[in-house]
């Protein structure tokens, strides 16, 4: 298949479910150019922007399973 670059971008607003955000991206490392986490703490909440490079089903199963944590809500976008 072919690869395609993702640009994801992830909203926090429960911070219980880093720990399980850290572990899915380390799952994911090998289809990840980049990331960069951003605390907007005056309201509570926080973005991690990711670069991705893989096939749409690798970037899918990493996006999917990231949305399916409680307080975590996602959008990819691909090139």
């Amino acid at each position: 298949m072919e690869k395609r670059i993702a640009s994801i971008l992830i909203l926090i607003q429960e911070f219980e479910s880093i720990v399980f955000i850290n572990t899915i991206i380390s799952k994911h490392s090998q289809i990840i150019l980049s990331r960069q986490g951003l605390p907007l703490r005056d309201k509570e909440i926080s973005v991690i922007s990711i670069v991705a490079e893989g096939t749409t089903d690798d970037i899918g199963a990493l996006s999917g399973q990231l949305g399916r944590l409680k307080g975590i809500r996602v959008k990819t976008a691909m090139l």
